[in-house]
């Protein structure tokens, strides 16, 4: 362990004191813990450049006071309990030198209150909060395996900084490759750009496009995320309403110059945009010179009718975004998705990542490279469409079973999770006390929330629990 300690050689206190006083006034204010290993003497004095009788002068002493021990074969460590005296009430602690200044925050830094965390799952609960992939049904081992082999052939250059800020090539080509034969997306392998996550992606676009007060249209309800990203760079955030068919082209305004949708399945509702819609969304960008961003984030789990093409592959003339993510469909400390851009924004993009953290960490790209060429991708979500529709079904079943006419399911065709809202208005209590854990809608709106709403995940919970749940659910509402 290496000690920043700052000596005064031309003070007229002896440096055996200043190395005592430094030390005792880490363990009273807790820089230094119980049980923490300490520097030898001969390390000490070598770092401090002193002499040796200095510094076993001034452990002796702490030894002595009981703040250090010392365990022959083992080495110095911080006393575990301190000295009795120190331990009562009205002792003073040893003061830090100086306060901390006030911080003057940007505007951006002040407009950060709130965490970004789960709800804690008290015992007994079960949880309906969860849309997220069961990491339970991962198959581990394989991607194990595929990291091993990359770790054992690596050469030196794969754990040094990329000359690809873009992304490790070979996942590139996998990841254009996939995209147009699953979503139908136009692209070539330069276009992709590989970032931690679809937020990073997110991000980095609003830097690249928007000044502070350029007016955004968004999608209400929508990706809570996505509204914080925005607003936190000072964008006006223009809320357009979603029907049947996706988002209302009318609320888009005339002065948007960025549009942000989830069109494959819409987050939270769940609809899916019609492919009229889609045309006229794409007719009003090209009018405006708007640009679209496509963010598909779960559009793999589809349980009825075809896959929809994404907006980005209808598009000809307009400027559209596409970005995916897999952390939805493998596990989502992965953190690896991927921004497909127009050519003409790429080398921007390039650069904008480069700043931000020079790319993402390559062995994970090159392992993913490998999951994705070997089929592995596609096998696991075949396998988990099929369970995730199970759940779903069980889910649905359930709710029309017990509730009927008293509750509106919307979005049961695609994703992870439902929107539900029930006519009870009192149902988050009832839910509370029958052990049933739901997370409401309001967060999504950018306008007065519905009551009763709910965003009810379905992919990690098992079918029993699931209708478990319900059955709760509906005996504190009979």
């Amino acid at each position: 362990m290496r000690t920043a300690f700052v000596l005064d050689r031309a003070s007229s206190e002896p440096l055996h004191r200043q190395i005592y006083d430094q030390w005792r006034q880490g363990i009273l204010t807790g820089r230094f813990r119980g049980a923490q290993r300490v520097p030898s003497t001969r390390d000490l004095c070598m770092a401090l450049e002193v002499s040796r009788s200095t510094v076993t002068q001034a452990y002796d002493q702490l030894i002595a006071e009981g703040y250090l021990e010392s365990s022959r074969g083992s080495g110095t460590f911080v006393c575990r309990e301190l000295p009795d005296e120190l331990l009562r009430p009205n002792h003073k602690h040893v003061p830090r030198t100086e306060a901390a200044p006030a911080i003057r925050l940007s505007r951006y830094g002040a407009g950060l209150n709130e965490d970004f965390s789960y709800p804690p799952s008290p015992a007994g609960f079960i949880r309906l909060t969860q849309w997220r992939p069961d990491l339970g049904l991962f198959p581990l081992s394989t991607w194990r395996k595929l990291v091993m082999r990359r770790l054992r052939s690596a050469t030196p250059e794969l754990f040094d900084y990329s000359d690809q800020s873009a992304g490790y090539g070979p996942l590139r080509e996998e990841i254009a490759a996939y995209v147009s034969r699953s979503r139908a997306v136009r692209c070539t392998a330069e276009q992709v750009i590989i970032v931690n996550g679809s937020a990073q992606g997110i991000d980095l676009c609003v830097r690249l496009l928007l000044e502070r007060g350029d007016e955004v249209a968004i999608e209400n309800p929508g990706y809570q995320g996505a509204h914080r990203i925005f607003a936190g760079y000072g964008a006006r955030l223009r809320p357009a309403r979603i029907d049947e068919n996706g988002i209302v082209i009318r609320d888009l305004g005339k002065k948007a110059r960025v549009v942000y949708v989830t069109p494959s399945h819409q987050f939270p509702t769940g609809v899916a945009m019609s492919l009229a819609r889609r045309l006229e969304l794409i007719e009003w960008s090209r009018q405006r010179k708007a640009v679209l961003i496509e963010d598909d984030y779960d559009s793999e789990f589809r349980y009825s009718g075809p896959p929809l093409p994404s907006l980005q592959g209808l598009a000809a003339g307009v400027a559209v975004i596409y970005i995916g993510t897999f952390s939805k469909i493998m596990f989502p400390s992965l953190r690896i998705g991927y921004v497909i851009a127009p050519p003409s924004l790429v080398p921007r993009l390039r650069r904008a990542k480069w700043l931000a953290d020079r790319h993402t960490p390559v062995p994970e790209q090159a392992a993913l490279a490998d999951f994705l060429s070997e089929g592995h991708l596609e096998r696991h979500v075949r396998r988990m469409r099929r369970i995730y529709g199970e759940r779903r079904n069980a889910l649905v079943e359930s709710l029309q079973r017990h509730f009927g006419e008293r509750v509106t399911i919307y979005g049961d065709a695609a994703g992870m999770h439902v929107l539900v809202r029930f006519d009870d208005q009192g149902i988050a209590e009832k839910a509370a006390a029958a052990k049933v854990q739901l997370v409401g809608s309001a967060s999504c709106y950018l306008t007065a929330a519905p009551r009763a709403e709910f965003i009810v995940g379905f992919s990690s919970t098992s079918e029993r629990s699931i209708r478990e749940g319900i059955r709760r659910l509906a005996e504190f509402t009979r």
